[in-house]
């Protein structure tokens, strides 16, 4: 057996960790968007495959026998890459995915397909605005430049914003108090933010709930059909193997 782990969310590190301890053969492959990602127990890649060809090329020459998807349930391109990839090379694929958050009875949510409609859905006059939504996808927001933002990256920027912005930058994953206290102090009186699902990022929504904000919820892409689970302990299973963690 040797598996690939397409890496991205924080369950990743947690199923590499357990890989490791089970001695399986594995590499773990990031997108290569953070500059200085956490210290895998696994040998790494970063970048890349370049399209379905690539990762299929990649899966033959390196005897991949198991292709785990543990990529942000955002990165689209990736996941449709490695159902086909996976297809291609007659390799079997499961996909690591947390269901994504539903909203509470004090949420007040604006759900929207993509970043277009979230742009539209900010209001006209101007207001301060918490994009939580990764560098790739702030561009459009320059179209409402009335509007004071706020963003977090893990990364400093390395080229000019295409408006001006508060930038913070931290790694998480983050607390409810410290995200009370970062929208508080800093006036955010909207939010946008990506239907991501599990823990790690989840403190922001329930603090707006607790504060009464309104959030912009973009809506997860539609990806072809393919066997998911949602903890490290399916996954385990699913290769043949036991795990220490209930997660």
């Amino acid at each position: 057996m040797r598996a690939l782990i397409l890496g991205g969310i924080a369950d990743a590190s947690l199923l590499a960790a357990e890989i490791a301890r089970a001695g399986i053969d594995a590499v773990y492959s990031y997108g290569g968007r953070t500059r200085a990602p956490a210290d895998q127990p696994l040998p790494t890649r970063v970048g890349g495959f370049g399209g379905v060809g690539g990762l299929a090329d990649y899966i033959k020459r390196e005897a991949i026998t198991h292709v785990i998807d543990a990529t942000h349930p955002f990165a689209a391109e990736m996941s449709r890459n490695a159902v086909e990839a996976c297809a291609q090379t007659g390799k079997p694929l499961i996909a690591l995915e947390r269901a994504p958050w539903a909203r509470a009875p004090d949420d007040s949510w604006i759900e929207v397909g993509d970043v277009a409609a979230a742009v539209a859905a900010l209001p006209e006059a101007p207001t301060r605005a918490f994009l939580a939504i990764g560098r790739q996808h702030i561009a459009p927001f320059a179209a409402r430049s009335q509007h004071a933002y706020t963003l977090r990256f893990v990364d400093p920027p390395d080229a000019p914003l295409p408006f001006a912005a508060d930038v913070i930058v931290s790694r998480g994953p983050f607390v409810l108090d410290g995200e009370l206290e970062m929208l508080r102090n800093r006036g955010i009186a909207w939010i946008v933010a990506r239907n991501s699902g599990g823990d790690g990022a989840r403190a922001k929504i329930d603090a707006a709930r607790m504060l009464g904000l309104p959030v912009i919820m973009i809506s997860r892409p539609r990806l072809p059909e393919r066997p998911r689970v949602e903890s490290v302990a399916d996954v385990m299973q699913w290769l043949g193997h036991r795990t220490c963690l209930g997660a």
